[in-house]
């Protein structure tokens, strides 16, 4: 691969990408933990102002929802193009991204950015009838637009965590203005609804084991 940067959304995420490029057992890539979100994405790419220039093809990884009864829990996509809740489109790196899908045999889908997490079944499925996008997630738009924008080659790649079978707890109010998922308002939405609790629980144990495995077999020389 000639992938020389990983971007990954912080806590459980980034120790899954972390794990799979052990098991990988490679070097020299480095995993860049970014908060949850795009609300500090000048504050990230300034922290790594001094190194971006060596970024030569990034990928992106991380969770996602489903938009699409064709997807469920565990699936890993591949992004082809990715837009806004604006409706602005922007297409990933053709040349890394078909090397990407020679070696993990994905499908290649249209990916949704939000500004929220969406934790309503019937309000994914309006959002698919608005966008022509199989999955949603919250910082790939703009995290491609900028780095594109410095002359870096962008792919992504993302494992559905959670679908349209069942509602999320409300997790929006437990993201703090660091883009961290905070312990308190977290329990209170899963006491308030703990069926739904559940459903989110199972679903991102599964997806982060998934995304620690599509890791590592991307990485597997």
């Amino acid at each position: 691969m000639l992938i020389n940067t990983i971007v990954v959304p912080q806590g459980a995420e980034y120790q899954a990408v972390c794990r799979g490029l052990l098991k990988a057992q490679v070097d020299g890539i480095q995993v860049i933990a970014i908060p949850i979100g795009v609300r500090h994405i000048s504050q990230v790419l300034a922290n790594y102002s001094e190194q971006i220039d060596s970024w030569a093809n990034v990928l992106i990884m991380g969770l996602c929802g489903s938009l699409s009864d064709s997807y469920t829990v565990q699936d890993s996509v591949l992004i082809k193009s990715c837009q806004d809740l604006n409706h602005n489109l922007i297409d990933l790196d053709a040349e890394l991204t078909a090397k990407i899908q020679q070696k993990l045999s994905i499908d290649l889908v249209n990916a949704l950015t939000s500004d929220r997490i969406i934790t309503q079944a019937k309000d994914k499925l309006i959002l698919a009838q608005q966008y022509p996008t199989t999955i949603v997630e919250m910082e790939g738009y703009s995290y491609i637009k900028e780095l594109q924008r410095q002359g870096i080659s962008v792919a992504m790649v993302r494992v559905v965590s959670d679908d349209l079978r069942g509602d999320l707890p409300n997790l929006n109010q437990a993201i703090d203005s660091q883009g961290n998922l905070k312990t308190l308002p977290l329990a209170i939405s899963f006491i308030k609804q703990p069926l739904a609790a559940i459903r989110l629980i199972k679903g991102s144990l599964a997806g982060l084991k998934a995304l620690e495995e599509i890791t590592t077999k991307l990485f597997n020389v």
